[in-house]
């Protein structure tokens, strides 16, 4: 039996991507886990490949790669990991996140002691240390934009202190349940680019489990933020994609300006 199945995305991760799955594989084996790491390679250009493929000669079948020849979006990659995944828990983990074995078992611990929650996310921070949003309340427009012009200013707020239900995490961690994924099913692929996260959490309370934040342990985030524009000018075509599933995840939830009425529909204080 499997006990961790990780899915990776890999997209020009070239600095990244050794770092990530090396965490992983220590993380098992500190942990005495059976675990398994799938990588999507998304068509990199960078090298990232030939580092992948040295990645497997080192750690044989523990490592399974799909080598895609072009850039397929968040869902369509990790579904492919997500339908091959053997693991009583899947790791949702971005390349730009390193595992620690810590984490891993606290967070495993966690779920197995509170079974409703399908998805646990730990504390992120960046490699200095500090503290990175990563849980949120449901993204409505106004949200959006304080976000978009004030993250930085966000993240100097107390981050939660205590271990309970938020509304969702963003996907660069997650310890999934497989008994919430089979639930909940696949990534929606309609999202090409985010907030595959974010309508993700919200199937996952319709189907009857909960998000919980961790905070009590932590995992290094080195955030890529490849939607994230520095300022109006820096807008790109991920920022763009980004704001086209902003209006897909609003129609497809019929939400936008509050919460109250999506609230009712997913009992999320029930």
């Amino acid at each position: 039996m499997i006990d961790v199945s990780a899915v990776v995305l890999s997209f020009n991760s070239k600095r990244y991507i050794e770092t990530c799955v090396c965490s992983l594989m220590a993380s098992y084996d500190a942990a005495s886990l059976n675990g398994e790491v799938f990588v999507v390679e998304n068509g990199s250009v960078d090298g990232s490949v030939d580092i992948l493929k040295d990645l497997q000669a080192r750690f044989g079948d523990r490592l399974k790669v799909f080598y895609l020849t072009e850039n397929t979006g968040t869902t369509r990659s990790r579904n492919l990991a997500l339908r091959a995944a053997q693991g009583r828990a899947v790791l949702v983990l971005d390349s730009d996140a390193y595992m620690n074995p810590e984490a891993l078992l606290a967070m495993l611990a966690y779920q197995a002691s509170n079974p409703r929650a399908g998805l646990v996310a730990p504390t992120l921070i960046y490699p200095d240390g500090r503290f990175q949003l990563s849980v949120d309340v449901f993204p409505t427009i106004s949200r959006k934009f304080e976000r978009f012009f004030a993250l930085r200013e966000l993240e100097k707020r107390e981050p939660p202190a205590e271990a309970g239900q938020v509304d969702y995490a963003i996907s660069a961690c997650w310890l999934l349940s497989k008994q919430a994924v089979d639930a909940t099913g696949l990534l929606d692929e309609r999202i090409f680019y985010s907030p595959e996260d974010v309508d993700y959490c919200i199937r996952l309370w319709r189907a009857g489990f909960q998000v919980h934040y961790y905070p009590a342990v932590s995992v290094v985030h080195d955030a890529q933020e490849i939607s994230r524009p520095k300022g109006l000018a820096g807008i790109n075509k991920f920022t763009i994609r980004h704001a086209k599933g902003l209006l897909y995840l609003f129609l497809k939830h019929r939400y936008g300006f509050g919460l109250s009425g999506l609230y009712r529909r997913l009992r999320r204080f029930a």
